[in-house]
């Protein structure tokens, strides 16, 4: 099957992996330097060992596409993926005069009564940001992330590079050139960042009429969002060949700390009983064309039949 290859690095990170603190201070089990690979003609590669909510890939990656950096494209789509590190901008601006959020990514998960006023507090930012377009700019926005840097990454001399339109073009007109290349790890930019990326370059390969992509992740949440990450490059490597006129190839998912936390190895080994159904298909509207066109409704998955959701932590 094909998510069989995820499945194995999992087991193999529970069996052999060293444990570690990290920044969050949850603990993990990690493993460095892994690489899974997918051949996208064989289905597409979203989860069926636990429901990965599609929707949420979908509005994700649009967000980038787009060059946003503000949640509150997300939060109109019901997507809170980024919520917890603009809350935390928000918390700790000298602004915010609710109860006290110092910590609150421990705290919630220690103190049940401080999870509700946390719910309660996160709900409420939530809801400012879809309503109060100034508010939103003021604190719905993560800095310079993904979207920016992807479309509108800015040079030493003060102008603009639009990464991924200058590959596709590439692609289109140089499809043998070796620097088919987008990054989204700006040195300059990852202080003020609310995250720095995880998932920091990937590179297109075209051959043979196909068009493959290889990503390379520095930091790795294997249980929670790595099956994002696959899902989110693949429907990537899709809309672009779509618009090149390639058939998909490969998505070569490449890992610095492949990681567990270990409040995850419960659900992982859940998980891990599970058998995997066949994957599902992907349908992109054909009346679009340009990637940077398509909408929510321009893009679904066919015959998608997961296990249920299993739910663990997010560690921040």
């Amino acid at each position: 099957m094909l998510e069989q290859p995820y499945l194995d690095l999992m087991q193999q990170i529970l069996d052999e992996g060293d444990f570690k603190g990290d920044r969050t201070g949850t603990g993990t089990y990690s493993h460095f330097g892994a690489q899974l690979r997918f051949d996208l003609q064989q289905g597409f590669p979203l989860l069926t060992t636990k429901k990965v909510p599609f929707g949420l890939i979908k509005s994700e990656l649009l967000w980038f596409l787009h060059g946003d950096t503000n949640i509150q494209f997300l939060l109109q789509h019901n997507n809170h993926i980024w919520d917890e590190w603009a809350f935390e901008r928000w918390v700790n601006s000298a602004e915010y005069t609710g109860p006290d959020m110092h910590d609150f990514g421990r705290r919630r998960l220690a103190d049940p009564q401080f999870a509700q006023v946390y719910q309660r507090e996160m709900a409420a930012f939530d809801q400012r940001i879809v309503d109060d377009d100034a508010f939103a700019a003021r604190y719905g926005n993560l800095g310079n992330v993904y979207g920016s840097q992807w479309r509108a990454w800015k040079t030493s001399q003060g102008d603009t590079i639009d990464q991924l339109g200058d590959v596709i073009q590439a692609i289109k007109t140089t499809p043998n050139s070796r620097r088919l290349i987008v990054s989204a790890w700006n040195p300059e930019d990852v202080p003020t960042m609310a995250l720095p990326p995880c998932h920091t370059l990937f590179q297109f390969y075209v051959n043979d009429g196909k068009l493959s992509l290889q990503l390379y992740q520095r930091s790795a949440d294997m249980f929670l969002g790595v099956p994002f990450n696959i899902a989110s490059y693949a429907l990537l490597t899709h809309l672009i060949a779509h618009e090149v006129g390639l058939q998909v190839g490969e998505f070569i998912h490449t890992f610095g700390d492949a990681h567990i936390y270990t409040n995850h190895v419960t659900q992982v080994k859940e998980q891990l009983t599970r058998t995997p159904k066949p994957a599902p298909q992907l349908w992109l509207n054909p009346d679009k064309h340009s990637v940077f066109d398509f909408e929510m409704q321009d893009i679904k998955v066919v015959n998608y039949d997961p296990y249920p959701t299993i739910k663990a932590p997010v560690a921040v």
